[in-house]
């Protein structure tokens, strides 16, 4: 065991931690003032159900002793993990700290999906919904991509720190959830941010975060963290600049808003790459990714698709963009651990990595749908009009986010103030 390395992956667990605050301000900061507690819970929910999943169940499904699509129980109520390092997860480590961050993405992956959804779902059922997403779909995936039996894994496809496991699973997931509730009703429809300050602070949170989610997925103090950790720098700054400098051509009125989102799609769209890539590669990456998803905000939108927060097309096509481009950028000049990708001369490794987008947003979808059919059947998923109209916030949880009038808080009936 290695002190420096185990010191450094506690940091690491902490960031990572810190990245679903962080969501919760950015998507909190994007909605509705009545539904901003509502918002900022599902992602605080996380926190909670799910560590308790991932300790009880959920790490032995992922990574314990078992077969390419699913591990056993062996590890359940993280029996058999301890302080001693685990050969082939974190060897420097302590194996508890291994398991501890995977906890960490464990939390977030499923809250990500609550920004395609919020204003119209209800809470019993969205906590339901990620318990069974966790355990239906985050476990497997995770088996198959980043256990050494999985069969993603052993196929050839790499993912640094999270693009397929984390970003395709939930961008994908968040779509067809969008599909399946239907959109807002019109007139609760609105997509003007009303906090800026949160969006920018949530954004600002989560990049801090991700310098552990992906500089700490090297899982020891060395070049690889170093890389990643400025990989995921240029991703994002390369993101934002591309984002303003688009927003610049078409609109001429860049937003703060616009750039927190452009900051959150270099990230997502560099996690797969982080620790295989050039510093110059992260950065077409960024860029790349940023377009891609600019326009396809426009353009689900305009088929009708309400997911709220844009969550598929930031998250979901980001990841993809970014686990496919990995396939093309990777190169074991910068980490010999990895693989050399198409323009190193190695077509198989982008033939992977596009088999793994697949085989995730596949498995993403079938277990979204069929949790959220099941639920429908035996509970209330879809909010009232009535809540949708005067605001989730009240009807679910007896809260507002905001005094009005020097104190005086919504009554249930009472709809929405007239924004300034």
């Amino acid at each position: 065991m290695n002190t420096g390395d185990t010191a450094w992956s506690l940091v690491c667990t902490g960031l990572v931690l810190l990245m679903t605050p962080g969501l919760a301000f950015f998507y909190g900061g994007l909605v509705r003032e009545r539904n901003t507690i509502n918002t900022m819970k599902m992602s605080f929910l996380a926190l909670g159900i799910i560590a308790l999943e991932w300790a009880l169940v959920g790490y032995s499904m992922a990574f314990g002793p078992g077969g390419s699509l699913l591990g056993g129980l062996t590890w359940g109520g993280l029996g058999g993990v301890g302080e001693t390092p685990h050969p082939t997860y974190g060897p420097t480590i302590p194996h508890l700290v291994f398991m501890a961050f995977q906890m960490m993405f464990a939390i977030i992956t499923p809250a990500l999906i609550s920004g395609a959804v919020v204003g119209r779902m209800r809470f019993k059922a969205y906590a339901a919904f990620i318990v069974l997403w966790g355990l239906l779909v985050y476990n497997p995936l995770a088996r198959w991509v980043w256990s050494t039996e999985g069969w993603i894994a052993k196929l050839g496809a790499i993912d640094f720190a999270g693009g397929t496991v984390v970003h395709v699973s939930a961008g994908v997931s968040a779509l067809v959830a969008a599909l399946i509730l239907g959109p807002r009703r019109r007139s609760a429809v609105d997509s003007r941010p009303h906090n800026v300050p949160f969006v920018v602070l949530g954004a600002s949170l989560l990049w801090f975060g991700w310098f552990g989610f992906n500089a700490g997925s090297a899982l020891a103090a060395n070049g690889v963290a170093a890389l990643a950790l400025v990989t995921t720098m240029l991703s994002a700054s390369a993101a934002v600049a591309t984002w303003i400098g688009t927003d610049m051509i078409r609109r001429r009125k860049p937003t703060a808003v616009g750039a927190s989102i452009a900051a959150v799609v270099g990230l997502v769209a560099v996690t797969p790459a982080a620790g295989f890539v050039t510093p110059l590669a992260a950065m077409l990456i960024g860029a790349i990714a940023t377009l891609v998803s600019y326009f396809a905000v426009e353009f689900i939108k305009g088929l009708g698709v309400d997911d709220t927060l844009d969550v598929f097309a930031c998250h979901g096509l980001g990841g993809v963009t970014g686990a496919i481009l990995t396939g093309v950028f990777a190169t074991t000049s910068v980490n010999p651990a990895g693989k050399d990708g198409l323009l190193a001369g190695n077509a198989g490794l982008l033939g992977a990595q596009v088999i793994g987008v697949l085989a995730a947003a596949v498995l993403a979808a079938a277990g979204t749908a069929t949790i959220l059919f099941v639920l429908k059947a035996v509970m209330a998923v879809r909010a009232s009009p009535e809540a949708e109209e005067i605001g989730i916030d009240v009807t679910e949880h007896a809260e507002t986010a905001y005094a009005l009038d020097g104190g005086t808080r919504y009554a249930v009936t009472q709809p929405e103030r007239t924004a300034a």
